[in-house]
């Protein structure tokens, strides 16, 4: 998969190692193939600690919690659409998808809860992000919430990463 993509990974807590970096990268990349945008973009991805995702919820959200990953998408999209390429920033050439962050806590909780592995935690959460930044959702128990696991399913078994 080229590398057209600008994903730029900023922590503000330590543990985010290369290896790391470079997961959340590939993550981003695949999903991003896997549906259809093969145009230059940019994701930006935010890790940080419980204190700072609650921080970011409240601001953003005013939700008085913590949370896993909370997506921004730059476009309201609907699956399958995608932005056009008059979308693209000028200045770059990338049409910016939007910003995720990530807490590293609720990854190393979670994981512990549901018995996989971090690496599985965070790279399901990278999925999750991107595919909320394209415009999938699960608000409802029923039709988008199974088309979003669909995705997240198929993402994960091309990243390699199983259950």
């Amino acid at each position: 998969m080229a590398k057209r993509h600008y994903i730029p990974v900023t922590a503000d807590v330590p543990g985010v190692d290369e290896r790391k970096r470079a997961l959340i990268r590939r993550a981003v990349r695949t999903a991003l193939g896997l549906e259809g945008v093969s145009f230059p973009c940019e994701v930006d991805v935010s890790v940080t600690s419980d204190e700072g995702i609650h921080r970011i919820n409240l601001d953003m959200r005013q939700v008085d919690r913590p949370t896993d990953v909370l997506s921004f998408p730059s476009f309201d999209l609907t699956p399958g659409e995608l932005p056009g390429e008059e979308d693209a920033d000028p200045a770059t050439g990338l049409t910016p998808l939007g910003d995720m962050v990530i807490s590293l806590e609720r990854v190393n909780a979670q994981a512990k809860e549901y018995g996989h592995s971090n690496r599985r935690e965070l790279a399901y959460l990278v999925v999750h992000s991107v595919l909320h930044l394209l415009g999938y959702d699960h608000l409802d128990e029923g039709p988008q919430k199974a088309q979003m696991r669909a995705r997240e399913d198929a993402i994960m078994a091309e990243l390699g990463i199983d259950r």
